[in-house]
């Protein structure tokens, strides 16, 4: 089909491509010299298959998922135009208005002063949104060629510079800009999706109600998945009307976002179930009935681990589903396993399982680590053949308290150090909240810890740097 090419030029070694090219040509000129596949290989070094189509509704039967670039005549009409043999004639509508309809879809609305004279090329992008367009003008037409471009062009040619050289180049400049255009598209889109899932999982992160208590709370959290703020493992604490403060952390098998789903769900519903009044084995057999309802599969469950305290903060309550027991650490004393012999299965694996509640003494001054299995299935050792294990981390929290740490800069020491034994971050999700009674500063603070004072109850943040407070 007629693409005029005044004269052929050949074209340095440098500006050669490498790989074949299709280009779509939509042009009804029947006066015009036609371009072979043998010049403009020759001419330019590449390859370029051409197809011709001398109207739009031609055209888009031509349009197939190996055509690269699009070359179009901003004169070309949107109806009738070149009706010859084996061609089709475009039932557009009308040349100017935007209002007609094509085979292929309805016209886009016009979008500047001059839409009528770029309606073919509106129409051309519509049904061809993922292909480089080439729009080919009059060379005294400066204006439109540019407002080709604004409109959605990857670039313009002059029929009168028009050449193999000046073709070649263009096709190449246009596929790959048309390609970083994509790219950049795309890019913009899964940042603004990442933005979006950011804000939703930072939402979901448990706010700890211990108003009152006086209680000092810190808290990290790890997920395992990359580029992830939520994982299987759920944590929440508050305290109850009658004082009473309530602790739990759990983790769901599992490190996909099905399972953080399913974790966020069990915390909002221990939360609501706590705040309701219930505790210990019916607290838990609540739990199961909503793990059971809302798992992907029957395979999937639950460990858990629960603590009320009691108002007076020297007594708790410990039930445990499957999951490792706290470490207590008393004022002077070593840090040490909380009993767990007694404990019952995890969530979700029997039906008329039961908990039972264990009464444990806490002291006076006191610190209760609570954590998931992320933490001390970590890797030590030469080569990483053991794992780090309950004992390990017993006696790695032990020299940190023994260099005076607390808190936050205790949970910190002791991720990092996990982190560093393991050689490398650790593949599963990992939490850990630590909560502490000092009667000193209670009596200090008159009863309770403000929110500004190091250690308050209400300071948490998940690991890493980047994230908010809790």
């Amino acid at each position: 089909m007629p693409v005029p090419v005044p004269q052929q030029r050949s074209v340095p070694a440098a500006e050669t491509s490498h790989g074949d090219l299709t280009l779509l040509v939509i042009e009804d000129d029947p006066a015009g010299t036609t371009i072979t596949v043998p010049e403009l290989s020759a001419a330019a070094g590449t390859r370029v298959r051409i197809r011709t189509a001398r109207n739009l509704t031609e055209a888009a039967r031509l349009l197939t998922d190996d055509v690269d670039c699009i070359l179009l005549d901003l004169a070309l009409p949107l109806t009738g135009g070149g009706a010859g043999p084996g061609t089709a004639t475009a039932d557009a509508g009308t040349s100017g208005t935007g209002t007609g309809t094509a085979d292929s879809g309805s016209l886009p609305e016009p979008v500047s002063e001059r839409a009528g004279e770029l309606a073919a090329l509106t129409h051309v992008l519509g049904i061809a949104p993922q292909h480089a367009v080439l729009a080919l003008t009059a060379q005294d037409d400066t204006e439109l060629a540019a407002e080709a471009v604004r409109v959605g062009a990857q670039d313009y040619l002059f029929r009168g510079e028009l050449d193999a050289r000046v073709l070649s180049r263009a096709i190449r400049y246009a596929v790959e800009r048309k390609r970083a255009d994509t790219a950049q598209h795309q890019l913009t889109e899964s940042r603004l999706r990442a933005q979006e899932n950011a804000r939703l999982e930072r939402g979901l992160l448990p706010t700890p109600l211990l108003d009152g208590s006086g209680l000092s709370f810190a808290a990290r959290y790890r997920p395992g998945r990359s580029r992830a703020l939520l994982g299987g493992d759920f944590y929440d604490v508050v305290r109850t009307p009658d004082g009473t403060v309530h602790a739990m952390i759990g983790d769901v098998c599992g490190h996909g976002p099905d399972e953080a789903a399913l974790g966020v769900e069990l915390r909002i519903a221990w939360r609501a179930l706590t705040l309701a009044g219930l505790c210990g084995d019916e607290l838990l057999s609540t739990l199961q009935q909503v793990l059971e309802h809302e798992r992907q599969s029957e395979e999937i469950f639950a460990t858990l681990c629960t603590v009320d305290i009691a108002p007076d903060g020297r007594r708790a309550g410990l039930c445990l589903a499957g999951h490792p027991a706290p470490l207590l650490a008393r004022h002077g004393l070593p840090a040490r396993l909380l009993p767990y012999q007694d404990g019952g299965p995890a969530l979700g694996l029997l039906p008329r399982a039961r908990w039972p509640r264990r009464q444990v003494e806490l002291g006076g001054a006191w610190s209760l680590m609570m954590y998931t299995d992320g933490l001390i299935e970590g890797r030590v050792g030469t080569g990483g053949s053991e794992r780090l294990g309950q004992d390990g981390m017993v006696a790695m929290v032990n020299i940190r308290l023994e260099q005076g740490l607390a808190g936050e800069e205790l949970l910190e020491a002791a991720v990092a150090e996990v982190r560093e034994l393991n050689g490398g971050e650790l593949t599963d999700d990992v939490a850990v909240l630590l909560l502490g009674r000092d009667p000193e500063r209670i009596r200090r603070w008159g009863g309770s810890a403000p929110r500004s004072h190091p250690g308050s109850p209400v300071v948490a943040r998940p690991l890493g740097a980047q994230r908010p407070p809790l």
